[in-house]
């Protein structure tokens, strides 16, 4: 009988690793020039920044100008490496503390956004790290054949600043601050909303009444959580004057930035994430959504 429990456990596990392994590593490489231009954004320091984009369109001109068609797709490396874990992590650590707290006396509108503060902060310590070498390598304005590899970027990192807080875990708090509150309003916004409205018997209305249900919960979380994404940032890309650390603490950070550049700098990369989280995050939910029904019903 346990063995019966543990092997119909070990398949859904499965399934849920595999069904959002693909949707991770399908909107990684959809959206990925949009993270660039996003990052980009916000590492600037506003107009007296010698690099600073003006809007969203001189961004793309400019990027594609000066570092060509791969210039989109710097630091795409570390995510490929890792989306296929991290969003396994993200919506297996969600079904487990969602069936954990079926035995707490939550109602199930609480306990979705909670299930996805959880797999929010578990799938933070998991990807904190790549954040940190894929931050670096978009910060890097030189021509795409002249940035230092991925792994020799890595490699840097530890040899220089370590595994700690000050290397390759550095903006720990606001990776954490940023998945945390990104996956509860992401799985509560989705779910209960899902739930509220009925479901339609026409197959492809029933797909656009759950990609725009998705959509509306990747832009409304991006929109909460960009202030810790900013931080995480500007913490983890170069600092203003080499050599001297000015962005070291998340909320330090937070306040650095509102009191030198005001409240709209912590909301700098806002279109370009809601351009790439929005579509991106319905991406997400429906091809997570149909493989794991395909796997649960061919596996």
């Amino acid at each position: 009988m346990s063995a019966k429990i543990g092997g119909g456990f070990g398949r859904e596990a499965s399934q849920q690793i595999l069904a959002g392994g693909s949707a991770g590593l399908i909107e990684i490489c959809l959206m990925h020039p949009l993270d660039v231009v996003k990052t980009r954004f916000q590492i600037q320091r506003g107009s007296t920044d010698p690099n600073n984009y003006k809007n969203l369109g001189d961004s793309f001109l400019k990027i594609y100008h000066t570092e060509r068609l791969f210039g989109f797709y710097k630091g795409i490396l570390p995510p490929i490496l890792v989306e296929t874990p991290k969003r396994a992590v993200k919506f297996f650590s969600f079904e487990q503390y969602k069936k954990l707290l079926g035995y707490v006396s939550l109602s199930p509108g609480v306990a979705f956004a909670v299930a996805g503060l959880g797999s929010g902060l578990t799938e933070a310590i998991v990807v904190n790290p790549f954040e940190v070498v894929k931050v670096g390598l978009q910060a890097n304005r030189n021509i795409f054949t002249q940035q230092p590899s991925t792994l020799g970027y890595a490699r840097h990192i530890i040899k220089t600043k370590g595994l700690g807080l000050q290397g390759l875990n550095k903006g720990l708090t606001a990776t954490l601050g940023r998945h945390g509150i990104f996956n509860m309003v992401y799985f509560g916004f989705y779910f209960n909303v899902k739930n509220i409205i009925p479901v339609n018997k026409d197959t492809t209305l029933e797909f656009w009444r759950k990609f725009g249900i998705g959509l509306l919960s990747g832009i409304t979380a991006s929109i909460t959580n960009i202030p810790f994404d900013v931080a995480k940032s500007r913490i983890q890309g170069p600092q203003p004057v080499p050599g001297e650390i000015k962005y070291r603490t998340c909320f330090k950070t937070i306040a650095t930035i509102y009191q030198e550049e005001g409240f709209f700098a912590l909301y700098k990369g806002l279109l370009p994430k809601i351009m790439r989280l929005g579509p991106g995050g319905a991406i997400m939910l429906l091809v997570y959504e149909y493989a794991y029904s395909w796997l649960q019903e061919n596996w």
